[in-house]
């Protein structure tokens, strides 16, 4: 999958510095794999979910929610939003 854009989630981890090893790990694992459907996907992250149309990864032991759009057809992926729990929990995102 391409992932767009990996900026996001340098920006997010200049505020919250612990966050940046597990964002890391989490693009390493989307460029090097394809994914056909949400089944497959929650093969790899099995606490992904599909929230407003979105899908909602946990990241961090649950500290932080990464909110994407995947379109499987053209293998991208697009970083919508990088929160907090608590932030994600606000609802501002929606």
């Amino acid at each position: 999958m391409h992932v767009i854009t990996r900026r996001r989630l340098k920006d997010f981890a200049a505020v919250h510095p612990p966050a940046l090893a597990p964002l890391l790990a989490w693009h390493k694992v989307m460029e090097r794999t394809d994914y056909d459907s949400f089944a497959d996907l929650r093969g790899t992250f099995p606490g992904a979910d599909l929230v407003a149309g979105k899908t909602v990864f946990n990241i961090g032991g649950n500290k932080y929610r990464l909110i994407a759009v995947i379109h499987d057809n053209r293998r991208k992926v697009y970083i919508r939003h990088v929160l907090t729990h608590a932030d994600y929990d606000r609802g501002g995102w929606k």
